[in-house]
Order: C-alpha cells, then structure tokens, then sequence
C-alpha cells in the first residue's frame, strides 16, 4: 500500500510538472509568435520570447504592457485606408453641371458640352474662366459682363477691341460659374 501510494504521488507530482513545462513552453512560443506579428525586429522578438521564459507569468505580465499596440498588418491596413482617404480628398476635376470626370485641360465637357475653361488670347493656354489675366504669359484677357443666370447657358455682350464705340456688341455664348 506504501508503495502504491508513491507511486501515485509520483505519477501526479510528475504530470504536474509536465504541465507546466508545457504550459511554459505555451507561454515562451505564443510570446514569440506575437511578437513577430509586431515587429520585424528579430532582436526584439528573440529578447521578448528570452524575457517570458526566464520570468515565466511575470515576463509574459511584463511582455503585455510593454508590447506594440497594434500587429503589423493592422498597421498596413490603417496605413492603406489613409491612403484611400487622401486619394479622396485630392481635388480631381470634374464638370460642375454633370459631375463627370474631366480633364484639367479640356475646354468643354463632351458629356453636356458645359464650358469649362477659356483659351488665352495670346498664348492659347488653357485658363479658368474667371481668370482675366494669364498666369503664363502675363496677357490680359477681354472682360466679360457678369449675367444673372448663375451656371445656366446666357447671351452675354462682349465687346470686340477693333470695333468702335459706336458700333453694335457681338453676342456670344457662355457659361458662369
């Protein structure tokens, strides 16, 4: 009976100790792999798996509070969305009257035929509409009168530098903005 019952100690006190070894063992090996899902330093994740295998619970305790925040996927993955979201705020053009996209250099948008740029009278350029000087060659541009239709198609009078005072204006075609 003596006997039986050391070797029953022996057994428990021996699958006890395996468990725990594995337990370590678990603990050492998951610390390590976390860590290389956080860092690429190999130096690091060697000295974070060394630290919860001589410290055990109080090395993986201190692993814990001291380890990155985030993995690195996560962090490429946050780093492709801010990505995205700058790609989204840069202005890309568009035609204000259909919101297609457009080129920055066209004159007129080929989907509803809007205006919307100008050619400088000197050096040909595409300018803004606004614009009544050009930034490329430093031309004045004729003036256009202002015209209450706000962004819808209007008969403008322009008047035309070779013709005097006294003749009739010209009427053309425009757009505002």
């Amino acid at each position: 009976m003596d006997q039986s019952l050391g070797q029953l100690i022996l057994f428990a006190v021996a699958a006890t100790s395996a468990t725990f070894a594995a337990l370590w063992l678990g603990i050492v090996l998951w610390t390590y792999r976390d860590m290389r899902a956080r860092s690429r330093d190999t130096m690091a994740q060697g000295a974070a798996a060394l630290m919860v295998a001589v410290l055990n619970v109080f090395g993986l305790l201190i692993y814990l509070m001291l380890r990155p925040r985030e993995t690195l996927a996560e962090a490429y993955e946050r780093s492709l969305e801010e990505e995205a979201l700058l790609q989204g705020i840069e202005e890309k053009p568009s035609c204000p009257s259909c919101g297609r996209p457009s080129n920055a250099q066209w004159q007129v948008c080929p989907h509803c035929h809007t205006r919307l740029k100008k050619a400088c009278v000197a050096c040909g350029e595409m300018l803004d509409l606004p614009w009544t000087l050009c930034p490329y060659c430093a031309t004045p541009q004729p003036g256009e009168l202002e015209s209450a239709g706000r962004g819808r198609r209007a008969a403008q009078p322009i008047a035309r530098r070779d013709q005097d005072a006294g003749a009739p204006l010209e009427f053309v075609e425009t757009d505002d903005f």
